[in-house]
């Protein structure tokens, strides 16, 4: 089978894994101010948990440095483990405020209620159906982001534009989180219903330009276009949109 076949199929049961959890993690319910110090995520991509933590933090458009725990990995699951105490994800760290909190249930009513002041909206609340289906979508891409591979360490940190419903980005933060590459993961969720569909071709026929004073806007305006997933690598210099390229570049420059 050709590298580019299985990038289709595997861009189709990611498509999938998206439509089961029935639009969270794609549009932003209400875009929150970024705290002063960085919000930290011990986590790992495959875990359904670890998802509804990062479909919240997309629902409020907030930021994230992401500490990649997949199972045998041995980068930041021992860190994880002494900073907490025991080696349970999702682990959310807000040095701002002092909190730590392992149950994601916890950590989605925490960032709603101090980062978006409100309540949890009935889609995020656990227990729904839409909720309950979250966790098919690990199942769908067949254990991928769940286990660690050899890698080399980044001297610094990576950076990471996605939302969590893009199946593009989701393919990028699997092979992050089995080489437990560590980055910060910039939410840039939907803002609008124009906005649904690929990068290249909108909902509506009208050349796309974000609404104005948003963080998409802000994006475009650096970028001259709103596409996901986005990679920089300050150890190289390198920034790249096409899942594709970013999967290549990191398996050629941190697999073993």
């Amino acid at each position: 089978m050709s590298s580019r076949l299985r990038h289709g199929l595997s861009v189709m049961s990611s498509l999938s894994a998206s439509i089961l959890t029935a639009g969270r993690g794609v549009f932003v319910v209400r875009e929150a101010k970024q705290p002063e110090k960085p919000l930290i995520l011990y986590e790992y991509e495959g875990c359904p948990y670890c998802r509804r933590v990062r479909e919240a933090l997309t629902a409020l458009h907030l930021d994230v440095e992401i500490r990649p725990c997949p199972r045998g990995g041995k980068r930041f699951r021992p860190e994880a483990e002494a900073i907490g105490g025991k080696a349970l994800f999702p682990f959310f760290i807000d040095e701002n405020t002092g909190e730590r909190l392992y149950e994601s249930a916890d950590i989605v009513r925490y960032l709603f209620r101090v980062y978006g002041e409100m309540e949890v909206p009935d889609a995020y609340r656990p227990g729904t159906p839409s909720f309950l289906l979250s966790g098919g979508a690990t199942a769908i891409r067949s254990g991928r982001g769940i286990k660690a591979r050899p890698s080399r360490a980044p001297e610094k940190p990576l950076s990471l534009t996605s939302f969590e419903g893009s199946p593009f980005s989701r393919l990028v933060r699997e092979r992050m989180t089995e080489l437990e590459l560590p980055y910060t993961l910039h939410n840039l969720g939907k803002e609008a219903f124009k906005e649904l569909g690929p990068a290249t071709r909108r909902i509506t026929p009208n050349p796309y330009i974000p609404k104005e004073g948003g963080k998409r806007y802000r994006f475009y305006q650096k970028h001259g276009r709103v596409q996901v997933p986005y990679l920089e690598d300050p150890n190289r210099g390198i920034a790249l949109f096409e899942s594709t390229d970013i999967i290549d570049y990191l398996e050629k420059t941190y697999a073993l």
